[in-house]
């Protein structure tokens, strides 16, 4: 177990929520991720996050929230890279004090059908999106405060799949929910949450609200649009923050009504 005092001479904002927290993001560069990454940042917390291939975004991001008076680190880091993920949540650490919160964002959608995905593309989902899950959170829980947070970025396909080629995806998705239920008990003696935000489709480069895929899938939505990101690091916040400290071993949807 890890106890820390804030050593930063930057004051703490007590109004802030996250004020005095430290944050890593993975797969932070843009997107949902950004979107997370600048929300923790606007509520108080220091805040990590790796990207893999977007450098010049990354680092505008981070640039971006040290000129609103914010902390930021951006660091290049495969997620699926055990070594890289361990490096980067050191470097985190040695650079704003001891963890808080952990938000598993980095993921990947390879759609087809079962007949002719390959198992590159298999083995790349369950690296990316499970695998990378269980790096980050034991690399992190070595380093994270008692009463901390782990977050990751599941997908509403967990629980319902209504077009083909999504198989693999939607497996991958589904192991999170066993994956979070069975480390809420781990570190229940912690106080250290740990939940699964569930998006249905939002507007990301991945899934973009035009084209005639998303008025496909809006067909399926009480709500007939795609999310925005920042409706989405909301959640985030939400679990992030001093309000969820009873929730733990949970999946929440945020979906639209996609899966109503």
């Amino acid at each position: 177990m890890n106890t820390r005092t804030n050593t930063s001479a930057t004051p703490v904002e007590t109004t802030k929520p996250l004020a005095g927290k430290t944050a890593f993001v993975t797969g932070g560069g843009r997107g949902i991720g950004a979107a997370i990454v600048k929300r923790l940042a606007r509520d108080g917390a220091a805040v990590a996050f790796t990207y893999r291939g977007s450098a010049d975004q990354a680092k505008a991001l981070a640039e971006e929230i040290k000129a609103a008076g914010g902390r930021a680190l951006a660091l290049q880091a495969d997620a699926a890279d055990s070594a890289a993920v361990v490096r980067a949540i050191a470097l985190t650490t040695d650079e704003f004090g001891s963890l808080d919160i952990l938000v598993n964002n980095a993921g990947v959608l390879a759609l087809g059908s079962i007949e002719t995905l390959t198992l590159e593309e298999f083995d790349r989902t369950l690296d990316l999106n499970v695998r990378a899950v269980f790096i980050a959170s034991q690399a992190a829980l070595a380093r994270m405060n008692d009463g901390g947070r782990i977050i990751n970025i599941g997908s509403v396909n967990a629980d319902r799949m209504p077009f083909p080629g999504g198989a693999a995806y939607a497996m991958s998705k589904s192991a999170l929910q066993g994956l979070v239920r069975g480390m809420a008990r781990d570190l229940g003696p912690r106080s250290i949450t740990v939940n699964n935000v569930q998006p249905g489709p939002t507007n990301t480069d991945m899934n973009p609200e035009t084209g005639d895929f998303a008025q496909m899938l809006h067909g399926l939505m009480a709500l007939q649009r795609h999310a925005q990101p920042e409706e989405i690091a909301g959640m985030v916040a939400y679990l992030a923050g001093p309000d969820a400290g009873f929730v733990t071993g949970a999946n929440l949807t945020i979906d639209g009504g996609f899966a109503a």
